[in-house]
């Protein structure tokens, strides 16, 4: 029967969408990449989604996340893609987190439930546990390495954690993993070198904070605010969906 996800049975096949219908992904952090990631999971049929980020829409986000926009800004990030994904496909499960992941917080996921992880957060103590707990679960995860302070999208690569290179977050996160004994991680990552973000003090978030009131952890208290563009981090965050797409429906791309 025709539905609004007749164009991706095309491709994988109706047993490939019955696996995403059943499939349960849990997205950690949905903002520039995680909030592209959503959106793909949504529009490719997955059945149930967790979102898990404590964060609200800020004005400054809405140079690159999806979920920002004038109307929402203030609003929970989580709370502002459950009502997307809904618009989207009403049928879909959607369980929303206001918890800022890290070691303190994992106990509050059972991560056997999850089919797949993406990991779209910033801080590598959060990454590494939530890494850590995907494994002793057995549930596969993959995980976005820097997306600021990029312009080039193109330079976007899947690779294991151990074949990345020029990456400054993949270097802390490859020492970080090897001392953990962590033999593989899917990662998503760039070659290209990061560029120092131009010192403009009348724009800057560290002298001019506009978090929206209730905001947990202001740019003010971050070491460095990186810049960001449209591009980069949605680029990333769906090549991170189409990862998690292909690996749940069992797609294998025929031999050229």
């Amino acid at each position: 029967m025709l539905n609004q996800f007749s164009r991706t049975q095309l491709l994988i096949g109706k047993p490939g969408m019955e696996k995403l219908y059943a499939a349960r992904v849990a997205v950690f952090g949905v903002g520039g990449v995680g909030g592209y990631t959503v959106e793909a999971l949504a529009r490719s049929g997955v059945g149930t989604l967790d979102l898990i980020d404590d964060d609200k829409v800020c004005l400054t986000n809405i140079n690159r996340q999806i979920l920002a926009t004038r109307k929402t800004v203030g609003q929970y990030k989580v709370d502002v893609a459950e009502q997307r994904i809904h618009e989207i496909n009403p049928d879909c499960v959607v369980n929303t987190h206001k918890v800022f992941y890290m070691p303190e917080t994992q106990d509050q996921f059972d991560f056997a439930q999850y089919d797949y992880v993406v990991d779209a957060i910033d801080t590598v103590t959060g990454k590494l546990a939530l890494i850590q707990q995907a494994k002793a679960a057995g549930t596969p995860v993959i995980s976005c390495m820097g997306a600021g302070n990029k312009m080039d999208p193109t330079r976007l690569e899947v690779a294991d954690i151990y074949q990345t290179s020029v990456c400054p977050l993949a270097r802390v996160m490859r020492s970080e993993c090897r001392k953990r004994g962590i033999d593989h991680l899917k990662v998503v990552y760039s070659k290209e070198p990061a560029l120092t973000p131009i010192d403009d003090s009348a724009i800057s978030c560290r002298s001019h904070c506009i978090c929206p009131p209730g905001t947990a952890r202001k740019c003010t208290q971050r070491r460095a605010v990186p810049g960001s563009n449209a591009f980069v981090p949605s680029v990333a965050g769906l090549i991170i969906a189409g990862e998690v797409i292909k690996d749940l429906a069992g797609f294998e791309a025929p031999n050229a």
